[in-house]
């Protein structure tokens, strides 16, 4: 492997129901540093099970991911260690209810990175004036828009400075008018490098931020391209049929 490269996944499979249902059946792929790959496709075509196995939410039925060099499949492995340098953001915010918008944030970092409560909340709240939301530190989730938690949610996970960020539909449990408020975090974070891998189905963001989108449908990678190819010049006739209905 590269130096270059973050993530390699060979040949994947999840299969439920004892091999019947193939969520995900036979995935290769490299993800490099810096890049932000976005995965689009069908619902049910396994992207979120795909982006889930990155970081072993979902556990594999066979096949291997390498993480910055190392088998995280390997039972061996601290996968805890792993998960510390790739940031989650979901589709429902996962924020903890009972706790501030900063105690949300200074949480993983005070425990897992040891970081003193002085450092971690310096932090916290430099990513939460980035987002315009400084204001808003002693808040509770409760208190906040879908868009704000998001935007929360995004910065919670760079609090433990990760080497990459996973993206579950970020946008698709918000109102129309806040979707726009977290992409725009997204794409700052685009353009300052950050490595992303991002399952959505925002075809604008995918077109504009995407250095590389994947099409999947049925559990497999049917098509990849650099974006302007992927949507002006699509090869296969599954991915015409697909971006012919949601274009």
């Amino acid at each position: 492997m590269t130096d270059n490269v973050l993530i390699k996944v060979e040949d994947l499979k999840k299969h439920y129901n004892g091999g019947n249902v193939k969520a995900l059946d036979g995935i290769n792929c490299e993800i490099q540093k810096g890049e932000v790959v976005v995965i689009v496709g069908p619902s049910g075509s396994g992207k979120s099970t795909l982006l889930r196995s990155l970081n072993l939410l979902e556990i594999p039925t066979s096949g291997r991911i390498f993480f910055e060099g190392v088998d995280i499949t390997d039972k061996k492995v601290n996968i805890n260690q792993h998960r510390q340098k790739m940031g989650m953001v979901f589709q429902h915010f996962n924020l903890f209810s009972n706790m501030t918008v900063l105690k949300n944030m200074t949480k993983a970092p005070m425990t897992l990175l040891k970081m003193s409560k002085e450092e971690a909340e310096a932090k916290a709240l430099e990513l939460l004036d980035r987002v315009g939301l400084k204001d808003r530190a002693d808040a509770y989730p409760s208190q906040l828009s879908g868009g704000q938690k998001q935007r929360v949610a995004i910065v919670r996970a760079l609090c433990m400075n990760p080497d990459v960020l996973l993206f579950d539909e970020p946008t698709s449990a918000l109102d129309p008018e806040m979707v726009g408020e977290v992409l725009d975090v997204m794409k700052s974070l685009a353009h300052e490098g950050m490595t992303m891998v991002v399952v959505t189905h925002e075809m604008g963001f995918a077109r504009e931020v995407g250095t590389r989108v994947i099409f999947m449908d049925e559990g497999r990678i049917i098509e990849e391209n650099n974006p302007n190819d992927f949507f002006e010049n699509p090869q296969n006739p599954r991915l015409k049929d697909f971006l012919s209905k949601v274009l």
